[in-house]
């Protein structure tokens, strides 16, 4: 059952999000664990907000980040259709 969005838990969202920005590079999956109450679809939809924002200021490398970020969390919640092999 989704957590209903409040302005307390955007708030989680974006101090999560700000905490994956500036972790070192492999460090992302510990933060994200220590924090795995926060891990739903609106976080999801929160990683893609903030990266759009991001490209729109021309900071592509965080929005790419962001976007991957938002694309794994999505495959490990169901919310991403999986493409099948055709091979």
């Amino acid at each position: 059952m989704p957590q209903p969005l409040t302005a307390q838990r955007q708030d989680q969202y974006l101090k999560l999000i700000e905490a994956l920005l500036a972790c070192p590079n492999g460090q992302e999956p510990d933060i994200l664990d220590a924090q795995s109450d926060l891990i739903d679809a609106s976080l999801v939809q929160a990683l893609v907000k903030v990266g759009t924002m991001m490209a729109h200021q021309e900071n592509q490398d965080g929005a790419r980040f962001l976007f991957h970020v938002a694309r794994e969390l999505a495959i490990q919640l169901n919310l991403y259709p999986q493409p099948t092999a055709k091979e």
